[in-house]
């Protein structure tokens, strides 16, 4: 991908200074805020494609600002943090963001993280029928899941584990979403329910179970689904 527009919101002039030429050579045409007042108005004035946003900011939390642009937009957000809390993580995930990168960081991480938001985003007004990645198909239509052809079994709880998981490729899916969307409300803390079927899932979808690939761990956080290129 290239030429889409990102806006970097960080109030840290370092950043801002690594962050454009990197964007740049990568292909990105970048515009900056350093507050979030600026980053709600400049999300309205500039159409970026994607936000990458600091929860520091100088004159509101950055969850604050998610919550605001989730008031009118689906634009995929990014937080980049140096808040470590598993419920920073959590909290900012849960009202609207789309990821969360821990400084320091890598710009090669930070780049594949937004391909991803990007590929989501450009997914979502189209209704998606089947997924493929590392010779695993999964058919939305007929609820059917094969590995290089070959036909899995799985429960219907697996299933709409997985379903849901997919659906939200690139995305961190939280605990907390995860539970309240297949098992209910009811469940929302039951994490034993959930490493349980993810771990049931990795057996019978990854090539190695013990070092999956395409269900992915954010410790204390939640999963993410990874279409592997």
């Amino acid at each position: 991908m290239s030429g889409e527009r990102v806006l970097v919101v960080d109030d840290e002039r370092q950043i801002l200074r690594f962050l454009r030429p990197a964007l740049d050579a990568a292909g990105y045409d970048v515009v900056e805020a350093e507050t979030g007042a600026d980053a709600l108005r400049m999300a309205t004035t500039s159409a970026p494609d994607i936000v990458i946003l600091d929860l520091g900011l100088p004159d509101m939390d950055g969850k604050e600002v998610v919550s605001r642009l989730r008031a009118w937009s689906t634009i995929p957000i990014i937080i980049l943090s140096a808040r470590d809390r598993e419920s920073e993580k959590i909290a900012a995930l849960d009202i609207g963001a789309d990821d969360y990168i821990e400084k320091p960081f890598g710009i090669g991480e930070l780049t594949a993280r937004m391909r991803a938001a990007l590929r989501h985003s450009l997914g979502k007004d189209a209704v998606r029928e089947r997924i493929a990645t590392d010779g695993l198909t999964i058919d939305f239509v007929h609820r059917l899941v094969e590995r290089d052809g070959q036909p899995i079994r799985l429960t219907p709880k697996e299933y709409d584990l997985l379903a849901l998981l997919a659906k939200q490729a690139g995305k961190v899916v939280t605990h907390k979403m995860l539970l309240t969307s297949v098992w209910g409300p009811a469940h929302a803390e039951d994490l034993h329910y959930l490493r349980v079927f993810i771990g049931q899932l990795r057996a019978k979808i990854e090539r190695d179970p013990a070092n999956p690939r395409i269900i992915g761990t954010e410790p204390g956080v939640g999963y993410r689904f990874v279409e592997i290129d």
